[in-house]
C-alpha cells in the first residue's frame, strides 16, 4: 500500500484503512502491508524540532494511538475477516502511559497470528515511543506462508536480519514511513539508501519483501511544519512502495512518489528455493564454526506475577459477527 494517512486522526484512518482492504480485496490481494505508524500517521514533528516545540503534538498523539482493545483495531480485523485479506498493520500503540511502533499480522479469518513492537526506535523516535525486548523478533506460520515483520530501520541492524533469517522467512514486511525528511539534506534518511537495504533483505535472507510506504502531501506540511525552516526539513510526495523477490528482484509496478494505491505482485515460494539453493544464510552457506547469533527471545516484562502469561492479549471476535455488525462498527469510529 502507497498512500497518505489522515494526520493525527485515529478514526479517520481507520475508515481509511478499511476502504484500502476493501480496494485490495476488490483487485484478489491475498496480503496488503501497510507502512510504519501507519495510524495515526508517522510523527514527522519528531524530526522537525526542539522537543519543546513537539509537546502540543503528544497529546494529540497518544489519543490517536490503537490500544489492543479498541474498537478500531476490531473494526480493521472485522474488514479483514469480511473480504478474506491478510493485512500487515502498522501503528502506534498505547500501552497505558507508553507508545510502541507495532505491527499486527491480521489473519484473513480476524484472527492475530503475529503481534510485534518495534525493537529499537530510531534516533528522535526514543522520545516518544519504548522499546521492545528478543520475543518481538518473530515469523509465523500462515496459510501464505511464514511471515515475519520489522519496521524501518530495524532493517540496518544486521543480528535483527538474521535473527528473522533463521527462523525460515518467506514473506517479509519492510514498513516504512515517508522519504520526505531531510531529502537532499541527509542521504541515510533517502529512498535510495533504505530500499537498498529492503532489497538487500530479500537478496541476503531469500525471501520475498514488501515494503509500504507513507506519502506526504499538503496536509502533512500544514500540520507540522509551521516556518520557512520546517519546510525546508519536509518535502511532499515521497512515497516509494516496493515489492522484491528472493533474488532481488524488483515486483510489481511502482506508483509515482506523490500517488496513492497498491503496488500488486504475484509470489510463488518455490522461487525461495531458487534462490536459497545458491545461498541460504542460515543453512548450507552458514559459517557457524565462525560466527554464530545469541536471540535471546524470551520476554522481558517490568513485572513478574507468577503464573501470569506474557504477551499480547486481543478481544477475541465474536464468530457470529456479519458484514452488518462491521458496518455498524465502523460509523462508531467518528
Amino acid at each position: 500500500m502507497q498512500a497518505e494517512p489522515v494526520w493525527l486522526d485515529a478514526g479517520a484512518t481507520v475508515e481509511k484503512t478499511i476502504g484500502l482492504i476493501e480496494d485490495a480485496a476488490a483487485q484478489d490481494v491475498a496480503l496488503l502491508a501497510f507502512p510504519e505508524a501507519w495510524i495515526p500517521g508517522y510523527p514527522l514533528f519528531l524530526w522537525l524540532g526542539a522537543v519543546a516545540g513537539q509537546v502540543p503534538y503528544v497529546a494529540q498523539y497518544h489519543a490517536n494511538s490503537l490500544t489492543l482493545d479498541s474498537r478500531h483495531l476490531t473494526a480493521i480485523r472485522e474488514a479483514a475477516r469480511r473480504t478474506g485479506v491478510t493485512v500487515a498493520l502498522g501503528y502506534s500503540e498505547k500501552d497505558y502511559g507508553s507508545l510502541y511502533i507495532a505491527q499486527t499480522i491480521i489473519g484473513s479469518d480476524g484472527g492475530v497470528p503475529l503481534h510485534r513492537r518495534k525493537l529499537k526506535p530510531t534516533h528522535v523516535e526514543r522520545s516518544l515511543f519504548g522499546e521492545s525486548d528478543g520475543s518481538h523478533l518473530k515469523v509465523v506460520d500462515t496459510p501464505l506462508g511464514r511471515l515475519g515483520a520489522l519496521n524501518c530501520w530495524e532493517h540496518l541492524q544486521p543480528l535483527n536480519r538474521y535473527a528473522m533469517y533463521a527462523q525460515h522467512e518467506q514473506v517479509h514486511i519492510a514498513a516504512w514511513p515517508a522519504f520526505g525528511l531531510y531529502k537532499g539534506i541527509a542521504y541515510a534518511f533517502s529512498a535510495e539508501a533504505n530500499l537498498a537495504a529492503t532489497q538487500s533483505y530479500a537478496l541476503e535472507g531469500g525471501c520475498f519483501v514488501i515494503a509500504p510506504s507513507q506519502v506526504v502531501g499538503e496536509r502533512a506540511i500544514e500540520t507540522f511544519a509551521t516556518n520557512d525552516e520546517q519546510r525546508a526539513l519536509l518535502t511532499t510526495g515521497a512515497g516509494n512502495s516496493r515489492i522484491y523477490g528472493p533474488d532481488g528482484s524488483p515486483m510489481g509496478k511502482p506508483l509515482d512518489e506523490y500517488a496513492e494505491g497498491l503496488v500488486v505482485a504475484d509470489i510463488d515460494l518455490s522461487l525461495i528455493d531458487l534462490a536459497k539453493n545458491a545461498a541460504d544464510p542460515t543453512g548450507h552457506y552458514a559459517r557457524s564454526d565462525a560466527t554464530r547469533l545469541l536471540h535471546d527471545d524470551r520476554p522481558r516484562p517490568a513485572v513478574v506475577r507468577p503464573g501470569e502469561a506474557f504477551g499480547p492479549h486481543f478481544v477475541d471476535l465474536d464468530e457470529s459477527a456479519d458484514s452488518t455488525a462491521a458496518e455498524a462498527q465502523l460509523s462508531s469510529l467518528a
